[in-house]
Formats: C-alpha cells, sequence, structure tokens
C-alpha cells in the first residue's frame, strides 16, 4: 500500500473543522493469498471500510484481478487523513464467489504495517538474529505507544510455517526493559495456553540489542509531506530533505532517426507528440515536484549545433549557455520544439559529459559544508551508450555527491547498457574497479510504462530517489537543511 497527500482543509468525521489535513491516495495489493477456489485460482477484490461513529461503512471497492493469488488492483482510494487523529480503516478481501476467507487485519490508519524480519534460522532451538533495521513510521508511525504484536513460525520449506507463539509489546517498552536490562518477553501459542494449565510460553524471546539512528526526513513538492516528519524530540523548524534543481539531458544523436521521418522518435509532427516528448512531459511532471522553484536546466547531448555546427554532448537547448534554465516542463518542452529544427542529429551517444556537468555543479554545492540542495539528473535517451567506460567512471565519482540520475530509455533499442548502469543487480564499478558509494541510477523502459497511470509510471520513477537521498546525507554526516516551515505546517515526529 502507498499513499501520497495533498494539503486541504476538510471537515473531521465529527464534522469539526479540521485546518490541518490531506487527502491520501491508497493502491492495494495483496501477496500469497490462499486459494479457495476448488478448480481455479481466486478472482480477488479488496473493500475499504472506514469507522464513523463506532459504525463500519463501506467506501469503496476495487476491482476484480482474475486468476491471481498476487493481486495488485488499479483502484485508487482516496481519503481524508487529520494529523493527530486516528482514523480506522479496515480492509476486507473478496474473490467473486464471496468471502474467501483470506486474512484481513483491521488496524489504525497507516499504522498496521507488517514488518517481516524475514530471516531463517534452520535447526536451532535457540536461534540468534541478525540485526536488522526498520524505521519508526514503518514500525508504529512514530506512535511509541502504538500496540505492537511479534509472532513467531517454524519455517517450512512447502509454505506452510507452523505457528509458534506471540507476544504484545510497544517500543516504548521495548526501550524502557532494554535500558533495564529485562528486554525479554514469553511467546505464547493461545491455543497451548487455553488447553494446558500447566503451559507457561513456547519459548522466550530475548532483545540483544537496541539503536535509534536519527536519519533526515524527505520533503515531497513545497508543502511538507505529513506523513515525513523531523527528528524526533527536535525543536525549532522541521529538518527536512528537499531534492533541489532538476537537470533534464535530451538525446539528439542520429540514431535517434530524421526528425522529417516518421519513423523518428523526434518526429516534428504538429498534430500528435512524439515519443520524446510523451516521455518528457509523462516524467518530467512527476520529477518537477521535487524543485522548489520549477526552473529546470535543460542540455542536450549528440548534435551539431549553430553557428559552427561543431558536435556538442552538453548544450543548452536554449542556446544560452549563460541561463540554460527553462520556466516549468512546459518551457522545456518549447526549447526543445525550438530546437530540433535548428540542430543536426549527429552522435556518438556519449553520456558522461553531461554527468559530468551536473556533477561539477553537485561538487560546489557540496564543497559549501551544507549541500543544501540536492541535484536530479533526467536522462531521455535511445539506447546504447557509445562511452560506456567513461560514463560508468562519472556515475561512481559522482555516487559521492548529492545527486542521483533518473535515465529514461525512449523506443525499443537494446537497454542492456542501462540496466548495468542502475546498478540494481550488484554494485556498479569503474573501469578501475573503483565501486559506486551509492546506487544513484534508476532506469526506466518508457515503451513499458507510456500507458501506464501517473500513480504506476510515478513508482517506478521515483523508487529509488527517496532512499538515495537520504542514504547521501547519513553518509556525509550532514544536517538536514532546515527548511524553516512554518509552525502547524510540520511538526517534529520521526524519521521516514
Amino acid at each position: 500500500m502507498s499513499a501520497g497527500s495533498e494539503r486541504g482543509a476538510a471537515a473531521t468525521p465529527g464534522g469539526l473543522p479540521a485546518p490541518c489535513a490531506s487527502k491520501v491516495e491508497l493502491r492495494l495489493s495483496c501477496r500469497h493469498l490462499l486459494d479457495r477456489d476448488p478448480l481455479t485460482k481466486s478472482d480477488p477484490s479488496v473493500a475499504l471500510l472506514q469507522q464513523a461513529q463506532g459504525q463500519w461503512v463501506q467506501v469503496g471497492r476495487t476491482e476484480v484481478v482474475r486468476s491471481s493469488l498476487h493481486p495488485v488492483f488499479s483502484k485508487v482510494f482516496t481519503v481524508d487523513y487529520y494529523f493527530e487523529e486516528v482514523q480506522r480503516l479496515r480492509f476486507e478481501v473478496y474473490d467473486t464467489h464471496g468471502p474467501s476467507g483470506f486474512s484481513c487485519q483491521e488496524d489504525d490508519f497507516l499504522g498496521g504495517m507488517e514488518c517481516t524480519l524475514g530471516q531463517v534460522v534452520k535447526n536451532n532451538l535457540n536461534p540468534v538474529w541478525e540485526a536488522f533495521k526498520v524505521s519508526l513510521s514503518s514500525l508504529c508511525s512514530c506512535e511509541e505507544t502504538r500496540p505492537l504484536k511479534c509472532l513467531v513460525w517454524d519455517y517450512d520449506s512447502r509454505g506452510k510455517h507452523d505457528f509458534i507463539g506471540e507476544f504484545s509489546t510497544t517500543f516504548e517498552e521495548m526501550q524502557k526493559a532494554f535500558e533495564e536490562g529485562q528486554a525479554q518477553w514469553d511467546c505464547v501459542n493461545p491455543k497451548y495456553k487455553q488447553k494446558r494449565r500447566s503451559y507457561k510460553n513456547s519459548g522466550v524471546v530475548v532483545l540483544a540489542d537496541l539503536k535509534g539512528v536519527l536519519l533526515p526526513g524527505l520533503y515531497h513538492g513545497r508543502l511538507p509531506d505529513p506523513l515525513h516528519r523531523a527528528g524526533s524530540g527536535s525543536p525549532g523548524p522541521a529538518q527536512l530533505l528537499a531534492p533541489g534543481p532538476l537537470q533534464v539531458a535530451i538525446d539528439f544523436t542520429a540514431s535517434n532517426g530524421d526528425p522529417r521521418n516518421s519513423c523518428s522518435l523526434h518526429y516534428i509532427n504538429p498534430y500528435q507528440p512524439n515519443e520524446y516528448l510523451k516521455a518528457l512531459v509523462s516524467v518530467g511532471e512527476i520529477c518537477q515536484d521535487y524543485d522548489s522553484d520549477k526552473r529546470f536546466s535543460a542540455l542536450g547531448f549528440g548534435a551539431r549545433i549553430p553557428p559552427k555546427y561543431e558536435v556538442s554532448h552538453d548544450f543548452a537547448i536554449n542556446f544560452n549557455p549563460e541561463d540554460d534554465e527553462c520556466e516549468g516542463i512546459q518551457g522545456v518542452v518549447e526549447a526543445y520544439q525550438n530546437c530540433l529544427p535548428r540542430v543536426q542529429l549527429y552522435g556518438p551517444t556519449n553520456v558522461a559529459p553531461i554527468i559530468s556537468k551536473v556533477a561539477r555543479v553537485a561538487a560546489a554545492e557540496e564543497s559549501t559544508g551544507k549541500a543544501s540542495q540536492y541535484y536530479i539528473l533526467l536522462i531521455l535517451t535511445d539506447g546504447v551508450v557509445t562511452d560506456m567506460a567513461d560514463t560508468r567512471e562519472a556515475i561512481v565519482r559522482a555516487s559521492r555527491l548529492p545527486m542521483s540520475i533518473i535515465i529514461v530509455g525512449v523506443g525499443n533499442a537494446d537497454f542492456t547498457d542501462m540496466q548495468v548502469l542502475d546498478g540494481d543487480d550488484g554494485v556498479l564499478r569503474s573501469p578501475r574497479g573503483e565501486p559506486a558509494l551509492r546506487d544513484i541510477v534508476q532506469f526506466v523502459p518508457f515503451r513499458e510504462l507510456k500507458n501506464a497511470s501517473p500513480a504506476a509510471l510515478a513508482k517506478c520513477v521515483l523508487a529509488e530517489v527517496p532512499k538515495q537521498v537520504v542514504e547521501y546525507y547519513s553518509h556525509r554526516g550532514l544536517p538536514p537543511r532546515s527548511l524553516g516551515v512554518p509552525a502547524g505546517e510540520a511538526s517534529p515526529g520521526c524519521t521516514p
């Protein structure tokens, strides 16, 4: 389930005014549902119910996903989120033949997230699990007194795990118990306890270590996301990170095809946008929310440009090297449309110069010792990178700087090189063998997403950016940028 917010005024369920309210979008998916149909897989759907005046009221229902035990629903629910209040939601899972018996849980809004350790210690009655990290917002929605239920299972390779026992606690209780050296809980199986008078427990769970690390929160858009608050207990203005200027780089190499030809990805069509414009608008409108002033540096590479028509791999598409910024994504679109007839598509596809150009700006920002700006470079290209070695070197160096790179693949070419740069299958290394300090590249094949909903596209494009931002500031040990958010718009709470 994911959520996005939009600031607005609303009324609480009881009719009272709620000046601090957001519209929150919920998107649902399920995993490992039980198969209740005898001949085929179940056809699940989910109903959303909200508690109002002590009664459960259905506020919506997803579409039916046919024959799936791992459905992803396209239906988006929009509900009001009232700050400092708890709204209770319930999700009921059905198949097309009626209630399916799937495991459903009623919980507080945005608070019932399952935090699975996911580690298995085999053939051991005294297991010691490895340390793991979990954010306080995921664990208990930053409410340290919210009840937590911990369940222990006996792993079965066939998936039929045996329930050992459970215990309940709170984060506040865990902290106190750990400080007092008494951080252990009886792991109790309710069925055994009910049947056996002499039953005490099925073992004891011991909290061996507990450490809290203050991480900067991530600020999305002009107003702070109320679900991502600043450091716990910190006074003064909220400390939130604002990914800064968006840099757009467009591939003008000849491999895209002659713009006068309808087969070209840069085809100049007065009636409909070409593939580059579709990608630019779709992805750019998502990324622009991370730029507070909505002025974007717009660059091109791989073309012969006027007046001498020499090949350039980092030119301003508005032909103003002193000020390459455009007003909003629409300004970038207009600059692109004016640029295209004036340049000669050429080559090769050298990406390293663009990355190095933005990296120099990011390095200058970092040299201030504050790094209050975090740069996002959006590269739109049609395929194979010619200077792969130099590009790898540039990315490895940039991994130490306040920047991320989103590469959007346009067209149907082979994007194997882009997937290598993404680094999801392993740590990216320079030709000299030096590893990237962070994974800063996200590759998006636009051909697979151009018909997707804006929500699905946004999820793919920004899948890794928030983590990359937080990793940079955490690694550098830099304090998050203070935005001086007015009182009432954000308050100290918890790390994301």
